[in-house]
């Protein structure tokens, strides 16, 4: 593979940075973050390591559920800058090679965006067929609803007309009728205004709820049976790149392997070109609470293989809920027991609110073992703001915005954020030793030995072994329960890539396979000296508590640059 061939997927080997403008740099002081705040930041972003940039929505909004209840797909919310601000900050990006991917939410509208207060006016209104309506109530209980704890339902009686809309989320996002051509053609004018500004994707939200059937009673409709959602989202991609060549669409798909790789559009892979690995990332979770590697092995070799333009998001935390759905019962109390003990650290009683310094008391070791997982897997490896300084939630703020605090630029009393006083950011930062004056960019960027560093570090390695996003995994079997090891292949490149989920330190024998005669193991990392394999790929590892170490795979006449 050479790399000159690979520019058209460029996702293949990015590092991407989720952030929220509203959180993240203020630029005017008025306690709210803004786009002209975010282009002051592009410079750290770069020097970060960081290639793309997803903006989570900055939209005209209700202010109901932090930017995802949409008015107006076409505009910027006016706390947050203009249209021109926000052409400014991709440019900005682009000139540092940032490439800036945007939330785009197809599945639904606030209500009070103009198509929806249209369409509630009566039952002959031009907009009502956007949404999906019922003359009579259907059934429903709280298990259809992404919210169980504030909705019991996926239906909500209008007033006006005394019809039933669909909605999955809250009741004020009322669900988009997917299936109507209308709304299909408003979908690309939105796709295609964006990129006309210079985006180079988006980031799909609530992918699966798009083409959920839920079924109004009593009603044959034609059109939603004729709808196909494969083909659909088949013709998003082939519009998007008709649009512009490389653009990509990472979509949130949280559904067994088998249903994702149907979302990637199966042999063809002509659907999404990305999406989050929820299930190694639930695993990942469960095998750190037990201390032992093989849920997220078994994960591993679960994946199913992809087309070579398909990738992976490979990531520790996002800006929800930390989602463990997926797991069982049992093992979800296992990881609610070891990291979210309290009641009001749970969400939804699926997921936590918490950011992962806390949930391992601010051990380091575990921290660095987890991003060095993140970045060492086949993948694209994904951040959230303030990962890489070790920031940690403010439970006092409700819900999944616990996690959505303010960036902790420096040890000031706001953080560096903002200079409006603490009492008047968009949202309280985390107290004691969770507080700007304790985890801040300012003073780790000064400590060579800090999480920051080592987060540039892993970001910079990974760019500089652009084999690993093209690369598969291979899980190796071993008798120390603790540790994974895994190669990445690409052609006639290899790594091994080993790491100890484990308190205590280990020694792991191991037989690399399918490797020459005379092979050593090139230390990546700078953990440790060169390793020379047996004649049949076998090596003895030493491993401390949560150690950690990525070896490249050199033939006996080869002198890897690094």
């Amino acid at each position: 593979m050479r790399m000159s061939d690979t520019g058209d997927v460029w996702w293949k080997n990015a590092v991407v940075y989720c952030a929220d403008v509203q959180t993240f740099s203020d630029s005017n002081g008025d306690g709210i973050g803004d786009l002209r705040g975010m282009t002051d930041r592009i410079e750290y972003l770069a020097d970060l390591g960081v290639t793309c940039l997803w903006l989570m929505p900055f939209y005209p909004t209700a202010r109901k559920d932090d930017g995802y209840d949409i008015t107006d797909f076409f505009g910027v919310d006016p706390e947050l800058g203009t249209l021109g601000d926000f052409v400014e900050l991709v440019r900005t990006a682009r000139a540092h090679g940032i490439r800036i991917i945007v939330d785009f939410v197809m599945n639904h509208t606030s209500d009070h965006h103009p198509w929806f207060r249209s369409a509630r006016r009566s039952r002959e209104d031009p907009y009502r067929d956007y949404y999906v309506w019922s003359r009579t109530r259907p059934r429903s209980s709280k298990k259809d609803v992404v919210f169980p704890d504030e909705e019991d339902s996926i239906w909500e009686r209008d007033e006006k007309t005394g019809d039933y809309y669909l909605h999955h989320f809250y009741k004020h996002q009322p669900d988009l009728n997917v299936a109507n051509p209308a709304v299909q053609e408003e979908i690309s004018r939105t796709l295609g205004f964006w990129l006309a500004l210079g985006v180079s994707g988006f980031r799909v939200d609530a992918v699966p709820f798009l083409f959920a059937r839920d079924g109004v009673p009593g009603v044959e409709d034609a059109e939603a049976e004729a709808f196909n959602p494969d083909r659909y989202l088949g013709d998003v991609r082939s519009f998007v790149t008709r649009r512009l060549g490389d653009a990509v669409l990472l979509g949130e798909v949280n559904l067994p392997y088998p249903d994702q790789r149907r979302f990637f559009g199966g042999d063809d892979g002509d659907g999404l070109n990305m999406q989050f690995d929820f299930i190694g990332m639930q695993r990942f979770y469960l095998s750190l609470a037990r201390g032992d590697a093989r849920p997220l092995a078994e994960a591993l070799r679960e994946r199913p293989a992809l087309d070579v333009t398909s990738q992976w998001a490979t990531f520790v935390r996002n800006h929800d809920e930390l989602t463990l759905d997926k797991l069982s019962t049992t093992e979800r109390r296992e990881v609610f027991a070891a990291f979210g003990p309290d009641p009001d650290m749970q969400l939804y009683g699926r997921g936590l609110r918490r950011r992962l310094p806390p949930m391992v008391s601010g051990d380091e070791r575990r921290l660095r073992l987890a991003y060095s997982l993140v970045f060492s897997l086949p993948g694209t490896p994904v951040l959230f703001y303030g990962e890489e300084i070790g920031m940690g939630e403010n439970l006092d703020v409700p819900g999944r915005l616990a996690v959505r605090t303010p960036m902790q630029w420096t040890p000031a009393p706001s953080g560096g954020f903002s200079s409006a006083p603490p009492q008047r950011l968009t949202r309280p930062m985390p107290g004691g030793v969770w507080g700007p004056e304790h985890v801040n960019v300012a003073d780790q960027r000064k400590d060579p030995d800090s999480l920051w560093w080592f987060v540039r570090a892993l970001a910079r390695r990974y760019r500089q072994l652009p084999q690993s996003g093209w690369a598969t995994v291979e899980v190796l079997d071993h008798a120390v329960p603790s540790v994974l090891a895994h190669v990445s292949r690409c052609e006639d490149w290899a790594m091994l890539a080993v790491h100890n989920l484990g308190e205590d330190g280990v020694i792991v024998p191991l037989t690399v396979p399918d490797v020459p005669e005379g092979a050593r193991l090139v230390d990546v990392l700078g953990e440790g000296s060169d390793i020379t394999l047996d004649g049949s790929g076998g090596v003895e590892l030493d491993l401390g508590p949560y150690g950690y170490r990525w070896l490249l795979v050199a033939r006996p006449d080869e002198d890897p640059v690094l």
